[in-house]
């Protein structure tokens, strides 16, 4: 008999092929290019969507495994890494832009970021804890139209929500500032900071001045 989260990943993956088809059908052009960009954001997600389950499914076979005192299976690579720097302030790098989300919460995004502290954590090192933090998201890419920072596109929110309770206190006004850059550059990733907000003013001038603790 399958397993059902297995299916449930097959579905997803057959939902996308699905997508994929339809969107092959439209037309690139300046006419449909709202309609366009509307099925390739659903695609987007529904991508999204297929990975978590499958990196839950993955998780439960791998502590299957564990606890039978059995091989592990190799384990599966989180797109992106955390480390704390040599001033304490976490660092935490997506291989990735932010995803928007005016359809659906960018679960893809909370996943991403749990599971790239999980990894941290399982090197046996300790994460950072701020009772007062500053939290900088620092996007680096070059398209010109990215709106992801826009008050109807708040896909960054799922950030604070991943770390509120881990490495963050809360995520209320008076216990987290937010700082939201973009950096012009050819690598298309982000990159987020986690860090005192005593501290603030050293991290931009730390960044105005291009120490190399920002890469």
């Amino acid at each position: 008999m399958p397993n059902p989260k297995i299916t449930e990943v097959q579905s997803l993956v057959l939902e996308t092929y699905n997508l994929i088809g339809r969107l092959s059908a439209v037309p690139n052009s300046k006419a449909n290019a709202e309609n366009y960009a509307r099925k390739l954001e659903m695609l987007s997600a529904q991508y999204e969507s297929g990975a978590v389950k499958l990196r839950e499914f993955c998780e439960r076979h791998y502590r299957a495994v564990a606890k039978s005192g059995g091989k592990s299976p190799p384990p599966h690579t989180i797109a992106g890494r955390a480390e704390v720097n040599e001033y304490g302030w976490l660092h935490i790098k997506i291989d990735a832009l932010l995803p928007h989300c005016r359809y659906t919460s960018p679960a893809y995004l909370t996943d991403t970021i749990a599971r790239l502290l999980d990894e941290f954590e399982r090197g046996r090192r300790r994460l950072p804890y701020f009772d007062a933090a500053a939290l900088v998201i620092d996007e680096h890419c070059d398209i010109e139209t990215r709106t992801v920072f826009d008050q109807d596109n708040k896909g960054w929110k799922a950030i604070p929500n991943a770390l509120k309770g881990r490495v963050i206190k809360d995520d209320d006004q008076f216990t987290l500032s937010v700082h939201l850059i973009s950096t012009k550059s050819a690598e298309m990733a982000c990159h987020i900071y986690i860090l005192p907000q005593s501290e603030a003013g050293d991290f931009f001038y730390a960044k105005a001045e291009n120490y190399g603790v920002f890469s």
